[in-house]
């Protein structure tokens, strides 16, 4: 096998492989924005942007340049692409929210009338709101995973159990994407902070919007959809 193509495979092996302390597998968050581009392209369009295949396709674009980084050597995060991902963010939770907005509104004026279709789009949404928050997260404390991992001074923005009882940590625990996706699903589901607290207003910020829009869903999409099957 030639070098280029062993330097590939190296390079995959340490994008997919698995370690305890090493770099961060960047492929989950990639993963995750995948599955979010699954579940839009699934959603009624009724319930969509413009066309199901608008809004893949704009954050697909959006994708690329941190799925080129996550391939490079250097493991620190360029302007450019922290830009990408933060709009990235950004353009998944307005979208969602969008489609969030629709929904309600047909379910308002009585235009939603199937429970399951109701159902069905209200849980997409739901996902992808926990998905994309999971995100934001990651990709705001202390500066993004690229500064965790090279220790920059930073305040934190969540207070993670491992670090307020550092005995029941492993040495050089840093918070990874799983993380902050067990985060923001707790925080769909409680509507409150579980295990891990907010410290900086932001961070407070961000959990009360995730908190709203999952209320929203929940309370008035599935409930109305439970209502209907009955």
């Amino acid at each position: 096998m030639r070098r280029p193509q062993l330097r590939l495979l190296a390079r995959i092996y340490e994008v997919f492989g698995k370690t305890d302390h090493g770099p961060e597998q960047l492929w989950r968050p990639i993963a995750a924005v995948l599955v979010i581009l699954a579940l839009q392209l699934n959603l009624a369009e009724r319930f969509t942007v413009g066309p199901n295949w608008f809004v893949p396709t704009l954050e697909g674009l959006l994708l690329i340049p941190f799925t080129i980084a996550a391939f490079r050597k250097n493991e620190k995060e360029t302007a450019p692409t922290r830009i990408f991902n933060v709009l990235l963010i950004a353009v998944v939770v307005a979208f969602n929210l969008a489609s969030l907005i629709l929904l309600i509104e047909a379910l308002l004026r009585g235009k939603a009338t199937d429970g399951i279709v109701l159902l069905e789009n209200a849980l997409k949404l739901w996902i992808t709101n926990v998905i994309a928050f999971g995100m934001w997260y990651w990709e705001m404390d202390r500066g993004g995973p690229s500064r965790r991992r090279m220790e920059v001074k930073r305040h934190e923005d969540f207070l993670f159990p491992q670090m307020a009882n550092t005995e029941f940590a492993q040495k050089g625990w840093v918070p990874d994407f799983w993380d902050y996706l067990y985060v923001s699903f707790t925080n769909a589901s409680a509507f409150s902070p579980t295990d891990t607290m907010p410290l900086t207003g932001r961070a407070k910020m961000l959990m009360t919007m995730q908190s709203l829009i999952a209320l929203l869903t929940i309370t008035l999409v599935a409930a109305r959809a439970v209502n209907i099957l009955k």
